[in-house]
């Protein structure tokens, strides 16, 4: 069972700079820094556009299992009105969670002691049984809350988990289209939102490199000159290791 989901490399670049007088580099920088501001205004407007999507009303009661017991999906708002949900690649039987998930998890904490401070809750949610769940948890050192779906649609429904049927039939919906067939878990992110009636509504979700966002390691080396560095691999993140395996 494959427990990673990485993308095909692209093209090869190599680093063959220009050293030049500081004058001269600050007509680059200039020059790049009107692209940086054209960038920042098209992101603005990228997230006004995904804040006016039309919201659709969740019917199904979805339960999960959690440190606190039974939840369901209203239950986990806990007295917000805004959801952010998680789907870590961690599937039933499983001996550890997909390291590139553990990546962006390594980033949750950090985040999580602000947001509800701007009326969000955020919650993990993985397709295993608790048990594994929470063992990894402990293992990887992580606070934010991890809940399990096992028995529940809500990872299919949520098209982060596939049946053998899909297998079968190397076929799986997956990021908005029909295409082959990569894992039984795949990872995502999903916002609900619950109205003072205590309705809710699924707002958004994104999947493969729309999870990008989330990870700030990545930000981080974007300003430096090698990049990411991931060009010359077989698959973007091969390099990335749980943290307690560096």
């Amino acid at each position: 069972m494959k427990t990673e989901t990485m993308e095909p490399k692209t093209d090869k670049s190599e680093m063959n700079p220009r050293v030049v007088s500081e004058a001269e580099w600050l007509v680059a920088r200039k020059d790049l820094l009107t692209r940086e501001k054209e960038l920042t205004r098209l992101r603005d407007k990228v997230s006004r556009h995904r804040r006016e999507l039309p919201w659709v009303k969740v019917e199904k009661e979805y339960v999960f299992d959690g440190p606190n017991g039974k939840e369901t999906l209203a239950d986990l708002f806990e007295g917000r009105s805004q959801l952010i949900v998680y789907h870590f690649m961690l599937g039933p039987g499983w001996e550890e969670g997909c390291k590139s998930c553990s990546y962006l998890a390594d980033h949750f904490d950090g985040a999580n002691w602000h947001l509800p401070h701007r009326d969000v809750t955020f919650v993990v949610i993985s397709r295993a049984p608790l048990s594994e769940i929470e063992a990894y948890k402990k293992r990887m050192g992580w606070r934010f809350k991890w809940l399990s779906s096992h028995g529940s649609d809500f990872n299919f429904d949520n098209h982060v988990s596939f049946t053998k049927e899909d297998e079968k039939k190397n076929k799986a919906y997956y990021n908005y289209e029909i295409g082959e067939f990569i894992n039984d878990e795949m990872p995502g992110l999903s916002v609900f939102y619950k109205d003072e009636n205590g309705d809710v509504f699924h707002t958004y979700s994104t999947f493969a490199r729309g999870l990008d966002i989330l990870v700030g390691a990545y930000n981080f080396l974007d300003l430096v000159p090698k990049g990411r560095d991931e060009d010359h691999l077989d698959f973007t993140m091969d390099w990335v290791r749980r943290h307690d395996q560096y």
